[in-house]
């Protein structure tokens, strides 16, 4: 299956572990040695008054990405193993 990049933020990424949304795709992580897509970075959803992000970005590893759906991503992320920026 063919996607752009661009594409991805159209869509809900949702825990398979616990089914909370995670937040939008941010940005993507990429080896430029390889141009191998390591990771996508989701922006915090948590906001204060819902103008200032109060949360940080969490990085899915590819690895982890389990279905990249036409409207949704599934992904499994353990709540203490999540890594942010």
């Amino acid at each position: 299956m063919a996607f752009k990049i661009s594409e991805l933020v159209q869509r809900d990424i949702v825990n398979l572990i616990d089914g909370s949304k995670l937040g939008a795709v941010k940005d993507v992580q990429i080896d430029v040695a390889t141009g191998q897509l390591l990771a996508l970075v989701l922006s915090s959803e948590k906001k204060y008054f819902g103008l200032l992000n109060a949360g940080r970005d969490v990085v899915v590893p590819w690895e982890n990405i389990r279905k990249i759906g036409v409207h949704t991503v599934l992904v499994e992320v353990e709540t203490q193993s999540r890594v942010y920026l």
